[in-house]
């Protein structure tokens, strides 16, 4: 099975880590940090491949998290 791409993009306002994909129908999942997001993951992925008819296989599938988060730098003099 091909690599999957997730995204995961920082929501400041509510301090977590959103995660989309267009590999993975139906997915969308938020955690606090990267970590448990991608633990999540490790979960949803495989149920959401197989409520879409896809198989993950015995060896599961590779994922390639992507993050993205905006900030500002201090002041510049």
């Amino acid at each position: 099975m091909k690599v999957l791409t997730v995204k995961a993009i920082w929501d400041q306002e509510v301090s977590v880590w959103v995660a989309t994909s267009e590999d993975v129908p139906g997915l969308v999942a938020e955690a606090a940090t990267a970590e448990e997001l991608e633990k999540k993951l490790q979960v949803m992925i495989p149920d959401l491949l197989d409520a879409n008819g896809q198989s993950c296989g015995e060896m599961g599938v590779p994922v390639h998290l992507l993050t993205e988060r905006n900030f500002m730098t201090h002041s510049c003099n």
